[in-house]
């Protein structure tokens, strides 16, 4: 499968590359899961196989992450704030929304350096970093930041192990595992501890 797709994109010119580095990388923050980050592996190895350069290659994938993020990021600072907090969608806690608000402004720009390491929290991340009406310079700044150093990562590791992507492939995948059942335990806790808080005072 991996070999297939690494050699249906090597016969694209490398114009083409740069722009499918940068759309894999654009549409994950928007329609999570996709496969981004192996598309970055990939691009290491086409970079190892000298098809492409690695200037452009860090460019195109970073910009992408970036663009994706900004989306998300922006979507979430234009919705209507009275609306979100009227009560009127039924379907929303606003309770919650309050309270993941406080949570963004208090600990937001933490995240939105950690966002790139965090797979599958991405767009959720930056959708409540635009809710939370947190700076947009320092928001594109930090989340660019953020995405350059994890491209840099996954294309030296598509470099160095151009001929081995399955196994990076699994060890993403593995990683990706561990972070989400990390996340989902740190979420469950504060949910314990909010209601403990509120048995307490009653």
């Amino acid at each position: 499968m991996l070999e297939e797709i690494l050699a249906d994109v090597s016969t694209l010119t490398p114009f083409w590359i740069y722009i499918s580095l940068f759309f894999f990388a654009y549409i994950e923050n928007l329609f999570p899961p996709s496969p981004s980050d192996l598309a970055v592996v990939i691009g290491g190895s086409l970079i190892g196989a000298d098809t492409i350069y690695f200037i452009p290659t860090i460019i195109s994938v970073t910009a992408g992450s970036l663009t994706g993020f900004m989306t998300a990021f922006l979507i979430g600072k234009g919705i209507d704030k009275r609306l979100l907090h009227s009560g009127k969608i039924k379907f929303i806690n606003i309770e919650a929304v309050e309270k993941a608000e406080a949570s963004f402004r208090k600990y937001g720009y933490f995240l939105i350096i950690a966002n790139r390491f965090l797979p599958g929290t991405r767009a959720v991340i930056s959708f409540f970093a635009g809710i939370s009406n947190l700076d947009t310079k320092k928001t594109a700044t930090l989340g660019g930041a953020s995405a350059f150093v994890w491209n840099l990562i996954l294309l030296i590791l598509g470099i160095v192990f151009a001929h081995n992507i399955e196994l990076i492939d699994s060890y993403l995948k593995s990683y990706s595992k561990i972070v989400i059942v990390v996340t989902v335990a740190i979420v469950i806790l504060l949910i314990i501890k909010s209601v403990y808080n509120k048995l307490k005072k009653k």
